[in-house]
């Protein structure tokens, strides 16, 4: 009986700096994560039916996005920075081909953000190694991280 105490007491003792570690990092978010902020857009009609760069049809409702930075098939969440909406997207053409631009998102995923009237938005995009749908994504997305991680610390 003594050691199922002293167990519990151990497991009581020791969790809440394990949980507070857990959620700090949360907070600070993934350091393998890749993070691209900026100015996004939205495109579909004439593009509606037309082949993707990863050889997909074009559907303005889904939720996808054209990127020139991020593997084809990767999945991204994409935050409206002024209002906080959010979706989840997949990134299956390259784009966007307006300077200073950073994501072209199909027209379904623009109406989640509510960027529609604007035609644009500021956006961070976040992408997650652990929620690609392959491990060939999952590495591209950590040399990403990595690659942007070295570039923000000043090392190539």
């Amino acid at each position: 009986m003594r050691a199922v105490l002293a167990v519990f007491a151990c497991v009581f003792i020791c969790s809440p700096p394990l949980l507070a570690e857990e959620k700090s990092k949360e907070q600070a978010g993934s350091s393998d994560e890749v993070v691209i902020e900026g100015e996004a857009s939205f495109y579909g009609g004439q593009f509606n039916g037309r082949k993707t760069a990863n050889g997909e049809r074009f559907d303005e409702n889904k939720m996808t996005a054209a990127s020139k930075e991020l593997p084809l098939g990767s999945k991204a969440t994409v935050i409206h920075e002024d209002t906080g909406k959010s979706v989840d997207v997949k990134i299956n053409d390259r784009g966007p081909y307006v300077d200073g631009r950073v994501l072209d998102l199909s027209k379904g995923a623009a109406k989640k953000l509510d960027m529609i009237d604007e035609g644009t938005a500021p956006v961070r995009i976040e992408v997650d190694p652990d929620e690609q749908p392959t491990q060939k994504l999952k590495e591209k997305v950590e040399d990403l991280a990595e690659k942007q991680q070295n570039e923000a610390s000043g090392s190539k």
